[in-house]
């Protein structure tokens, strides 16, 4: 019945980490024990202090439809998270909550990007990026980086990649999926080229902020000359643990926000009430309320590093920030494993599931074909198991 559906739907392909996701639930529906480390979702629980205000938000009968650019003293939190952690000053009609920062991100796409207009893309990039601007009729364009930069792109990459057609470049460090950071010296030069080209806006999604290695964060949106052109997205899955609370937000200039809101105005209304009052206790409080969930991660990078540099064709770099890894494994393109010819990225993710029981992502989804993505986002039990398992399962002997 695919014929009856819109090309706009049919054209559009299915999120590569959803779907492992799905494969690996019906293993286990099957009953195969599935390691999944393939989603980016902390295995913590949401800290007390937040749950203690979504119970109160309850009880003092927070019900009812929200604005559509979220609650005035959440707006005016999120303004005090950009000031404290990132010296950005917004007010408040420059800020849109959304359900979820791909959302935030959804909404900046559409109403900035024309039919025909170049995205630029700096891969690797997160799985969605490039279909989110399918949808607007934008043309995704990928910049692409390897591990030998540290999955990073200079500013010559840049200038060569923009044309007369480019309205947008996303940039996202932390990085999903690699864990790069970029440092402030970095985001300088890139954004020298970028102040040569006053018609390109700039997104910059720093969801992963908090979950860094002593790298410094450093907000795009703090040059003084890119302040004015960037809309800066966030939220609060990954550091506060509360990937199913969707709550995202953007900081942009007042006029991309209205519009922003306009546009999320006709597509779902106001984030979730309960959600919102709980997201203000979390955006309040500091910082290092959440310092012990990065100090595992840190701990747990450590760990996954350690032994798949044990394991022969696993090329890997020490991520500054986020929580996977993402080795090129281009070694095995070519090669048969157990009777299984790899040919790409994607044959080797799902040889590992059905042959390690192991569930990761390929690389051909974030604009990256030689590599993989694993998450480190699990307990330390199921991280051993899983590499002793991929381990074994590409032994060549």
């Amino acid at each position: 019945m695919s014929k009856n559906l819109s090309n706009r739907i049919n054209n559009l392909p299915v999120s590569a980490t959803l779907a492992m996701a799905a494969k690996a639930r019906e293993l286990k529906e099957n009953g195969v024990d599935i390691i999944g480390l393939s989603l980016g979702e902390p295995d913590f629980n949401t800290p007390d202090f937040i749950k203690e205000a979504a119970v109160e938000a309850i009880n003092d009968n927070y019900n009812s439809y929200t604005p559509v650019d979220g609650y005035g003293d959440l707006k005016k939190s999120i303004c005090n998270k950009f000031k404290r952690d990132n010296q950005l000053d917004y007010k408040t009609d420059q800020i849109v909550v959304s359900t979820g920062a791909k959302q935030s991100i959804a909404n900046a796409v559409q109403v900035l990007v024309n039919p025909g207009e170049d995205v630029l893309l700096v891969a690797p990039y997160w799985v969605s990026y490039s279909a989110i601007v399918t949808l607007a009729e934008g043309n995704p364009i990928e910049i692409r980086s390897d591990i030998s930069t540290d999955f990073k792109i200079t500013p010559k990459q840049l200038e060569n990649a923009i044309t007369e057609k480019t309205k947008l470049i996303i940039i996202n460090s932390p990085n999903n999926p690699s864990g790069s950071v970029y440092s402030e010296e970095e985001y300088l030069a890139l954004a020298k080229v970028l102040e040569s080209y006053p018609g390109i806006y700039i997104l910059s999604d720093e969801i992963y902020e908090h979950i860094n290695y002593g790298v410094p964060h450093f907000s795009f949106a703090k040059i003084p000359s890119m302040y004015d052109r960037t809309i800066t997205v966030n939220g609060l899955a990954k550091a506060f643990a509360m990937t199913g609370w969707r709550i995202g937000y953007i900081g942009a200039p007042s006029w991309i926000a209205k519009a922003c809101t306009k546009m999320q105005g006709q597509i779902t209304s106001g984030t979730n009430c309960i959600a919102q009052r709980a997201a203000i206790a979390a955006l309040d409080a500091s910082v290092e309320k959440i310092q012990y969930m990065v100090d595992e991660f840190r701990s747990r990078r450590t760990l996954i590093i350690d032994m798949l540099s044990q394991i022969d064709g696993f090329s890997l770099n020490k991520p500054k920030g986020a929580f996977y890894v993402f080795p090129d494994i281009s070694y095995f393109f070519g090669k048969t494993l157990k009777g299984k010819k790899i040919n790409n990225a994607s044959d080797f993710a799902i040889y590992l599931l059905e042959n390690a029981h192991v569930a990761t992502v390929t690389g051909d989804a974030f604009g990256a074909p030689n590599n993989i993505r694993i998450s480190y986002a699990a307990s330390k039990e199921n991280i051993i198991k899983a590499i002793e398992r991929i381990k074994r399962a590409v032994s060549l002997n």
